[in-house]
């Protein structure tokens, strides 16, 4: 305030109108070009004239068009807010013959709709200008860097400036990234900033190269373990209790096989018993006249699914009595097992819970196919929990666990001694039991007691956790120190999962490990 306004003639200049951009909605377009507009006044006044005020400039360069869909303008620079929309959403708001348009376009499978203007804008620049995007923060994250980020960095591409994740301000839900970058620079930038520091550079995950978890292998001895509960696709499935028992009295039929408990990661999180709070009748494959014989559960799918499924192209719409996914692979890897393992599919912590067979875990969790306490203390370890963390994405700041990026790289302990096995083992139980205890002592559940576990309640818990991390590390041959140190576990992790993609180091943990496994591996672009 107070100070003269600068010379016109010492500032950086260019034509008003050679400002351009595009937005899908008219009315966007509209309100940008009287935006500017007025923001043009505005800064006459500040500053001094540059170039006249009237007639009003032609900012016909600023266009409504769908930004994928059309030839991009000559820039020097670009700067952009994509729209958000998951990739589970695209389809349905974008139409089949939209996506096959993206499909043959990008040639990188469905992804989170701002991944494809990342791309859009490396391959628009020229060597040395410059871009900054904002994304959601899936373009750091899986199969969505791969997709954008990777691409970018893979292609020349040097990051200079970024925010690796906030909150969205505005109404939408989702945490964001924002993202600066040159393209094949003739030097390289002298700094990079990350999260508002000075850093050595910046990596397609966002963080820094001695924090990056690079690349890591599916391996084929992992595949047929973990899977995602079954998905109804219809309300009709779900029954209440008072329903299901009446089901289950009835003398007609054995409904035991076709009515279960429903257990949905709520119910893992926060329930004293982490028992399903819900009913499901579920057909599994059974054939129509399979499940014929069950006709007081086969009356309720009729009248409540069957009319909400005819008429639909889906390939599960002919099969109105059975559900969307029923999942016959986790059926049958579950079939001779005496219990199993589920987790919540995203969340703030990882909870592992068991549960008996005749309960039916929901498409919002994830099922692991084994019954003993060894690879429930693996699986319940910082070992994996740091893993899990660094290789899953994440749904407003929540890790996310998918089988494909987290599961199939993870390597486990092998060679395994009996020792070391039953060392887990027994951490694994004492950790269940007590956590159990406090539950049924305080009412509450999982996601309570870890919360006062963080606030510095219940010690004698937190000591368990730290003999099961340490039994863990010592059946890799690691130093129990390094149980407490996330970075050192992943790197760790990380030059594992190296070696045994490569044939270096012989891995076989479950001892099921056949030559066709590898055939189950399908290629990054064609998994959601």
């Amino acid at each position: 305030a107070g100070m003269p306004p600068p010379d016109p003639g010492a500032l950086p200049y260019y034509p008003f109108s050679n400002l351009h951009g595009l937005d899908i909605e008219p009315t966007a377009v509209l309100i940008a070009r009287v935006t500017l507009w007025m923001g043009q006044r505005q800064m006459m006044d500040r500053f001094g004239a540059a170039e006249a005020a009237l007639p009003l400039v032609d900012l016909s360069g600023i266009q409504a068009a769908d930004a994928l869909e059309t030839l991009w303008p000559a820039t020097d620079c670009i700067i952009g807010n994509p729209p958000f929309l998951g990739a589970s959403h695209v389809r349905a708001a974008r139409g089949d013959a939209y996506v096959k348009r993206l499909q043959a376009t990008f040639k990188v499978g469905v992804k989170d709709y701002c991944v494809y203007w990342f791309r859009k804008a490396q391959d628009h620049l020229h060597d040395g200008q410059r871009a900054g995007l904002v994304g959601t923060n899936s373009i750091s994250q899986n199969l969505g860097r791969s997709a954008s980020l990777d691409y970018i960095v893979g292609s020349g591409g040097v990051i200079t400036d970024a925010v690796s994740t906030q909150k969205w301000p505005g109404d939408a839900k989702v945490h964001v990234s924002l993202v600066n970058w040159i393209k094949k620079p003739s030097e390289p930038p002298a700094a990079a900033v990350l999260d508002g520091k000075i850093v050595s550079g910046i990596t397609a995950e966002l963080r820094t190269p001695d924090r990056s978890t690079g690349t890591a292998h599916r391996l084929p001895a992992n595949i047929g373990k973990a899977f995602e509960g079954p998905s109804p696709k219809a309300g009709g499935f779900l029954i209440e209790a008072e329903e299901a028992g009446r089901l289950l009295a009835r003398p007609d039929a054995s409904y035991a096989d076709v009515v279960r408990p429903y257990l949905g990661s709520a119910d893992v999180a926060r329930d004293v018993r982490q028992a399903a709070s819900r009913w499901a009748i579920d057909f599994g494959v059974m054939p129509l006249e399979a499940a014929m014989k069950y006709p007081g559960t086969l009356d309720i799918v009729r009248e409540r699914v069957k009319p909400e499924r005819e008429g639909k192209k889906e390939p599960y719409a002919g099969n109105w009595w059975q559900f969307n996914r029923p999942r016959p692979d986790l059926r049958l890897a579950l079939a001779k097992l005496d219990r199993y393992i589920v987790m919540g599919r995203h969340g703030k912590r990882l909870l592992f819970v068991w549960a008996e067979l005749w309960t039916l875990a929901s498409d919002a969790t994830k099922v692991f196919a084994f019954d003993d306490d060894y690879a429930m203390g693996v699986l319940s370890s910082t070992i994996h929990d740091a893993w899990a963390k660094t290789r899953s994405s994440t749904i407003k700041g929540d890790p996310r666990y998918t089988n494909t990026s987290v599961f199939e790289t993870f390597p486990w302990p092998f060679p395994v001694t009996n020792d070391q096995r039953e060392s887990v083992a027994e951490a694994s139980r004492r950790v269940i039991a007590r956590r159990q205890e406090i539950c049924a002592e305080n009412s509450f559940g999982l996601t309570a007691l870890y919360n006062a576990v963080d606030d510095g309640a219940y010690t004698d818990l937190k000591a368990l956790h730290h003999e099961l991390d340490e039994a863990v590390a010592t059946a890799y041959g690691w130093p129990k120190a390094v149980a407490h140190d996330s970075d050192e576990i992943v790197q760790r992790l990380l030059e594992l999962n190296r070696e045994i993609a490569a044939g270096s180091r012989k891995y076989d943990p479950f001892g099921t490990q056949v030559a066709a496994a590898a055939e189950m591996l399908l290629p990054d672009w064609a998994l959601d």
